[in-house]
């Protein structure tokens, strides 16, 4: 069985090639500053729309990556709620949504405070507010006191991928980490928040939720590299895309001697697709302010503001008066005397290619 990086000796003084990273680290650096200047030229609610559709979609995937599907609207009015941003239609939301939530806005608008344990137990607390994973009683809070495997596969044929650091080891090795992390260290932001990332998924402190405080830690780091709180892209969202091979580089770097390049090289990879795939989300966004701008004295009733604000965001499928009737929880004739309205104010349209059922889109504006 090949030795796990935490078995080497001084294992944490992890070397990396400079030459296979250079080029994408230097692109990385410049899309991060392409966007950011860019934001910069936005107005104050554009940045407010850019910055919580961005930490949305982060607290909801880095769950999905973990296979927990949470909602979209409620993670969206919890945010929303806790940055005193003004949207429409606030709804009440669960404890399990409210305590993820907590650890990401604690790590991305608190980014420059210094990580410790006890703000480290914090977050573990919010993110499991009975005690329990699933049907398991796990320890909340604190340290793991048992030995830790990641196994898959039916009980008798199982497989094991990973073992942890031994549990009387994990308060010595968090205590370094910490030390080392909030240290004014000469290393780039960036490359810290990869580091920190893979560090942390190798000790594995906690009975469950590893992977979620390794992204939150990332994303504190990634708040610090842009020196702001305001974010505008979302690394879990791309590591959710690439989940195969995040945990595969994972497993095949935790047998590394103590070189991290490949392990860098993916993550910086992951983070360049990130960003570009914000530079798409910006322009969405855009439209969407656009639109209100040029429509702020057009007379709408709320049902017209929630489904256009759904077009905007990213709609699934086909606008049918159905759906609307649907989103809306109207019926089908208000749906309808709601769509004919828009088409005669010239923002929807019936898409061309009719067939059996009316579709509707945005027109041009």
């Amino acid at each position: 069985m090949a030795k796990y990086i935490y078995q080497y000796e001084n294992w944490t003084n992890f070397t990396w090639r400079e030459t296979d990273i250079n080029a994408v680290f230097g692109e990385v650096r410049h899309l991060q500053g392409k966007i950011v200047g860019q934001m910069n030229t936005l107005g104050f609610a554009t940045k407010e729309e850019a910055t919580l559709t961005t930490l949305t979609l982060d607290v909801i995937k880095s769950s999905e990556i973990e296979g927990e599907k949470l909602d979209y609207d409620q993670v969206r009015s919890s945010i929303a709620r806790r940055l005193g941003i003004n949207i429409a239609g606030l709804i009440h939301t669960n404890r399990n949504v409210e305590g993820v939530v907590e650890m990401m806005l604690d790590a991305t608008q608190n980014y420059q405070k210094p990580l410790t344990n006890k703000r480290l137990f914090g977050w573990h607390a919010a993110l499991f507010p009975t005690g329990h994973s699933g049907m398991h009683k796990i320890e909340v809070g604190r340290y793991r006191t048992g030995e830790m495997q990641i196994v898959s596969g039916a009980m008798g044929k199982e497989k094991i991928h990973y073992e942890a650091v031994p549990a009387n080891k994990v308060k010595e090795e968090m205590d370094n980490f910490l030390k080392w992390f909030n240290s004014n260290s000469s290393i780039d932001p960036v490359l810290k928040a990869a580091i920190a990332h893979f560090w942390f998924i190798i000790i594995h402190p906690f009975d469950d939720g590893n992977g979620r405080i390794a992204r939150a830690i990332s994303d504190l780091m990634l708040a610090c590299a842009d020196k702001t709180t305001e974010r505008y892209y979302s690394l879990s969202s791309q590591i959710l895309v690439e989940r195969k091979q995040y945990y595969e580089i994972l497993q095949k770097v935790q047998h590394s001697s103590g070189d991290i390049t490949d392990w860098l090289n993916w993550f910086l990879h992951c983070l360049k697709s990130s960003l570009l795939a914000t530079e798409k989300t910006l322009q969405k966004i855009l439209r969407k302010t656009e639109f209100w701008k040029i429509h702020e004295n057009t007379v709408f009733n709320e049902r017209q503001r929630l489904v256009l604000n759904k077009l905007f965001d990213g709609f699934d499928g086909k606008l049918k008066s159905s759906k609307w009737a649907k989103i809306a929880k109207c019926s089908a004739d208000t749906a309808l005397r709601d769509i004919k309205d828009l088409m005669d104010k010239r923002i929807l349209r019936q898409e061309q290619q009719g067939g059996r059922s009316t579709n509707y889109e945005l027109a041009d504006f």
